[in-house]
Formats: C-alpha cells, structure tokens, sequence
C-alpha cells in the first residue's frame, strides 16, 4: 500500500513539472465540436493494471510542445497520438516518450490528448472488463471514435496553420498514433483534406476496419509496426493497411514482429520490438523528414 502510494506521489510530481516545462495548446476555443460542455475533471494517474501513467475523462483536447534543440531543428512536426481503447490514454511510453526521442532527432513533436468516453475510478479496469464484451465495448466508445478522429484532423490543421512559430515547415507535419491512436492515426489518413493533410502517416498496432474506404490519390507514406501475437487481435489490420496502400500504389513500410504483444510502445522487453522506433527514424531519414 505504502509503495503505491508513493508511485501516485511521484507520478503526480511527473506530471505537474511537464506540464510546467512544456508549452500545452488548447486545441478549441470553447466546448469541442460535436460534445457538450462536461463537468467531470481529466485524470492524470498511475495504472497498476496497465503499469503505466494514464490519462483519462478528456473533453477539453489539447496538444504538448515538444521542441527540439535550435541546433537540430529539422522542420518537421509530428502529431503523437497515445492509444489506450478511447477510454484512457498511454501518456508515457505511447506519447512523451515518443515524443522526447524524436525531438532528440530535431522533430518537433506535438502529444495529441483526444477525447476519450467517460469514465469512474479507474478506466483500465473498466476496458479490461468491458472488452471482453465486444458488442458493448463498441456500444459505449462507438460515439467517441468520430470525436476523436475529429480531434486529430484538428491537430493537423492547427500544427499545420501555426507551423512558422516552432519553425516547422506545414508541408513536413505528420501523424503517428498507437492502438485506439493508431486508429485515429488511420482515420486521418483517410479522412483529411487539404488543410489537415499528414505528410507522412504511422498507424502502430491500430485497429480498425478500413476495407469499404478508398485511399486518397495523394496519399502520404505510410510506416506501420505491430506484431503477431497481439493479444487483442489487431495483427490482421496492420497488413491490411498495408495491403490498401500497396495496392493503391502507394509507398508503405511494414514491421509485422513475431513477438512483442498488444501496446509495447516505447517499452523494454529484451525483444525486437524494443527498436521499432529505431526503424521508424530509419524510415523518416530515408523519406527526408530528418534532413534540414
């Protein structure tokens, strides 16, 4: 119990002194478009049952600045979208850990809190048990799905419109995202307009059901990682994102690992999913976001 505590206490120090070292955006001006004005509070803690920080009750969405060195500064942004079933959000090894290793890399990087069903005490227990009741899991993040991918369309075109003030070039903005993230990652793949087009795309473990949506004819590239025993299944919708892109012609890489599981993310398990954001800044190099 003591040691819980004391994991709460620091967690909440964490994440009180980023909030006080980085430059947080509100991404609208007032209630977001397509919910009502909410009063419960967004919830910022550490999961047992996830073993990481989360945050949860989002309704007011907003993006963190992570600037890199003046002297690295490449020109391209990226929107960094954490997963988590839409009804919590992997803020560390999903969001500002991937965040601070590609603003090492002279990104900078924009962590997306998108809107997330609302839920009690604590929201990893509440999707552990609700998934497994797949109809009514559906039911109760289905109207928040659209929300959040709404979200992430207005992340694009709020980096892209505002690009000159942290020295990114609009054209260079991409989207990666993990899981539910990943899902959104994807819906902006499909779904932007000229406004909020990615230059590159990274949909990561991402669910999802693509097979009736008709990839855009100026399509970005496309980076996706996952692996085959993902304990929730998702393997198959990382090919078949490949599959779409490919088959439309477009330029994909794909890393299906053998083992890694669901939600590895930026954490170490001895495994070769540890470097998959190594090859993913492998892929950025070779596509020229990494280029002055």
């Amino acid at each position: 119990m003591k040691r819980s505590l004391i994991r709460i206490f620091f967690s909440v120090v964490l994440f009180a002194s980023l909030a006080a070292a980085q430059e947080v955006i509100p991404l609208y001006a007032g209630t977001p478009p397509g919910s009502s004005p909410e009063t419960y509070p967004e919830k910022t803690y550490f999961s047992s049952l996830w073993n990481t920080d989360v945050v949860t009750n989002v309704t007011k969405p907003s993006l963190t600045v992570f600037k890199p060195s003046a002297e690295s500064r490449n020109g391209t942004g990226v929107v960094i979208c954490p997963g988590g079933g839409f009804m919590a959000l992997s803020i560390s090894s999903e969001g500002t850990d991937v965040a601070k290793y590609l603003a090492a890399r002279g990104m900078t990087a924009f962590v997306l809190k998108y809107r997330l069903a609302h839920t009690g005490e604590d929201a990893t227990k509440e999707f552990n048990a609700l998934y497994a009741d797949r109809p009514k899991f559906q039911e109760t993040v289905g109207k928040i799905i659209p929300l959040a991918v709404g979200d992430g369309l207005a992340a694009m075109i709020y980096v892209r419109q505002h690009a000159s003030e942290w020295g990114v070039s609009p054209d260079r903005v991409g989207i990666i995202g993990f899981s539910a993230g990943g899902r959104v990652t994807a819906g902006v793949a499909f779904q932007y307009t000229p406004e909020s087009r990615p230059a590159f795309v990274a949909p990561i473990y991402a669910g999802g059901d693509w097979k009736n949506l008709t990839v855009p004819e100026d399509a970005p590239p496309m980076f996706i990682a996952a692996a085959t025993d993902d304990s929730l299944g998702l393997a198959p919708v990382s090919i078949a994102l490949y599959e779409k892109w490919t088959g439309a012609k477009k330029s994909a890489e794909l890393h299906m690992y053998a083992k890694g599981g669901h939600g590895f993310g930026m954490r170490k398990h001895d495994l070769p999913t540890d470097h998959w954001i190594d090859r993913f800044a492998d892929w950025l190099e070779l596509q020229g976001w990494l280029k002055k």
